[in-house]
């Protein structure tokens, strides 16, 4: 399996809007480092010819362009709020590559938001058709030869979706917006070759996890390997890199990481 990073900035994206010069707010990342520049949160899971998208950010354009991507056997929504969610109209640039509408995913209650409000992508209207399937994800499913196994997160005053990808023996999960993780998520975390998991500022925040308490789940569960992501301005890419332990990196744009068949 390989898994690229799309995007690792958090809400805001890095830069934020504004700025001395109305050029972006860099916050303490270096500007002059194009691994400080992270577009919003969304990663690619690819086994063969399978691809498997988490979340459909408002980069999403930019972020399948950047990675040759027209054909998508998933999409996997990990809740509802516009950072993760509110690209979705872009899939219908891969409906017309595919000829067929996008199979997409997520937990009943980022359903009961979404498809009110994207109601024209799921269902169609007088002169466009569906875009996009919603289909309820309540336990595993079969993505090619992938096995997807969601698992739920608190979010704050929500709940988010994280996922495992299980392949040939290596196994992957993807967890962003995270602020606590209980039982549901234990089994999900145990024996993972590599986490992509949410480190949003070094500061607590009442629905992200922190860098020291990402640190402190990544020391409990002890994946193989570790991508920080969700990550905003105040954390700059070599600064960060510098201070985390053996294992562990900072995320970034286009960062590409391969599990190989043991």
């Amino acid at each position: 399996m390989r898994l690229t990073i799309l995007g690792c900035g958090t809400s805001s994206g890095v830069p934020r809007i504004g700025g001395a010069d109305g050029h972006g707010d860099w916050g303490a990342c270096d500007a002059a480092n194009p691994k400080n520049r992270r577009r919003r949160a969304s990663v690619l899971v690819q086994q063969g010819d399978t691809n498997i998208l988490i979340d459909t950010g408002p980069d999403l354009r930019e972020q399948l362009l950047s990675a040759g991507i027209a054909h998508l056997d998933a999409v996997l929504l990990t809740h509802d709020h516009a950072d993760h969610a509110h690209g979705i109209d872009d899939l219908r640039q891969v409906f017309h590559a595919m000829g067929t509408p996008v199979a997409c995913y997520a937990a009943p209650a980022t359903w009961a938001v979404l498809r009110p409000r994207f109601g024209y992508v799921f269902e169609g209207t007088k002169f466009y058709p569906a875009t996009c399937t919603a289909t309820d994800l309540a336990g595993p499913i079969m993505v090619g030869a992938v096995r997807v196994t969601p698992f739920q997160q608190n979010h704050g005053n929500i709940d988010s979706t994280g996922f495992r990808f299980d392949h040939a023996g290596r196994a992957i999960a993807y967890s962003t917006d995270v602020k606590a993780l209980d039982d549901r998520a234990t089994a999900a975390l145990t024996g993972l070759d590599l986490w992509v998991v949410d480190a949003l500022r070094h500061k607590p925040h009442p629905t992200h996890s922190h860098l020291a308490q990402t640190l402190g789940w990544i020391a409990d569960f002890r994946p193989r390997h570790a991508i920080l992501t969700h990550m905003d301005q105040s954390l700059d890419y070599e600064t960060l890199a510098a201070e985390l332990p053996s294992g562990v990196v900072p995320g970034y744009d286009g960062l590409q990481w391969t599990a190989a068949a043991p």
